[in-house]
């Protein structure tokens, strides 16, 4: 029997049988991506987005991201002690410079947007020294309780129906602790301040458990995307130290997220090869986004054959393929995925990421409609 798209993912999410492979363009869901609105720092309001966009909506099953606003009972103390600047240059560019008072240091930090790429580019980080950080580590910490409205969430699911998921997302504490620094910073401070890195990753832990014990509370039965664990992977930390740093905050996340009926995806680029089994020793539902070597190191069979009994698969389709590779070239790759993932579990076919510049290719659009032709056939 023909299932809709809400039932085909909900079932691979939960180990039951589908009528076919669901597919999923990832960020692209045909939902959030506002075509229409003329701000110079949207790409999507570009025409050639607009047939991806369509596509998503009308052939894929769209896995639709959503954040819920949590609103603090009390005020934040840090926010008192923090100060933002943002301005735009010659060149359109726009820049956000933000200071924090930290005792008798000011820790500063610098992020640009340019307008025809969809993302945020970190100029200069909070955190450059291990001064800085137990300057950061002496603030005192955020608020514990919090109001919620999920009407936004519930309007949302209505408007998506039985064309996909809304799915929920959270950091995990290595994401927020590690993107303080710049990266070459990061690996070396995990590897000889540990007992300053875990202190901060235990607080950025109790910030993280504090909303998501609402939200997940509030919104029960959902899937969600735990981000961060590939700042721990390799080649930049060893596997003891993802081990150390990731599994057993993970482990929590995943268990107040199941505490409330819910599903937990681990969302992990690059190298997992020889950390796959810290990954599931978190208790974890499903992964992505496996992505090949050699970008990755490690093929989606080795996956599914060690872990695709317990583990929900979401890949492995490596977006500069997508976006890059002739159709036919690229068709390969997706049956090579669609050989590879299926059974055990559940498995949905999935790009590593999307596309972030303000042009789709005509190349880029012929490749997502291959993933939806071949998904189908």
């Amino acid at each position: 029997m023909k299932m809709t798209s809400k039932e085909r993912l909900m079932a691979a999410i939960t180990g039951k049988p589908v009528d076919r492979t669901p597919v999923s363009f990832y960020e692209i869901d045909g939902y959030r991506q506002p075509v229409d609105d003329p701000d110079r720092f949207n790409i999507y309001n570009d025409p050639s987005w607009r047939e991806v966009v369509d596509l998503a909506r009308e052939e894929s099953d769209s896995t639709v991201w959503f954040g819920n606003g949590l609103v603090p009972v009390t005020p934040d103390p840090v926010e008192e002690l923090t100060s933002r600047e943002t301005w735009t240059d010659e060149a359109g560019s726009r820049f956000t410079r933000m200071t924090v008072k930290a005792g008798k240091r000011t820790l500063s930090a610098l992020w640009r947007r340019d307008p025809d790429v969809e993302t945020t580019w970190t100029i200069e980080h909070l955190i450059k020294d291990a001064d800085d950080l137990k300057a950061y580590l002496a603030l005192p910490e955020g608020p514990t309780e919090f109001t919620l409205d999920i009407t936004p969430t519930l309007e949302l699911e209505a408007k998506v129906g039985d064309g996909g998921i809304v799915v929920q997302d959270t950091s995990d504490p290595v994401c927020n602790v590690a993107s303080l620094f710049d990266m070459g910073t990061w690996t070396v401070m995990a590897m000889t301040e540990k007992d300053l890195i875990r202190q901060c990753l235990d607080r950025a832990q109790r910030a993280i458990l504090a909303r998501l014990s609402v939200l997940a509370t509030a919104l029960p039965g959902r899937l969600w995307r735990i981000c961060g664990p590939e700042y721990a992977g390799e080649p930049y930390l060893p596997p003891s130290l993802f081990r150390e740093y990731v599994t057993p905050y993970n482990k929590e996340i995943v268990a107040c997220i199941h505490a409330a009926g819910g599903y937990a995806r681990i969302h992990c680029h690059g190298r997992i090869r020889n950390v796959l089994d810290e990954i599931a020793a978190t208790g974890c539902d499903a992964i992505d986004p496996i992505e090949p070597p050699h970008q990755g190191d490690i093929e989606l069979h080795e996956v599914r054959e060690r872990y695709g009994d317990r583990l929900t698969l979401f890949g492995n389709i490596e977006s500069s393929d997508l976006e890059n590779l002739p159709p036919p070239e690229f068709a390969k790759k997706v049956a090579t995925a669609l050989r590879e993932g299926p059974g055990g579990r559940g498995f949905v076919l999935m790009p590593s990421s999307c596309p972030y510049g303000r042009t789709i290719t005509p190349t880029c659009l012929a490749n997502y409609r291959t993933m939806i032709a071949m998904a189908r056939s």
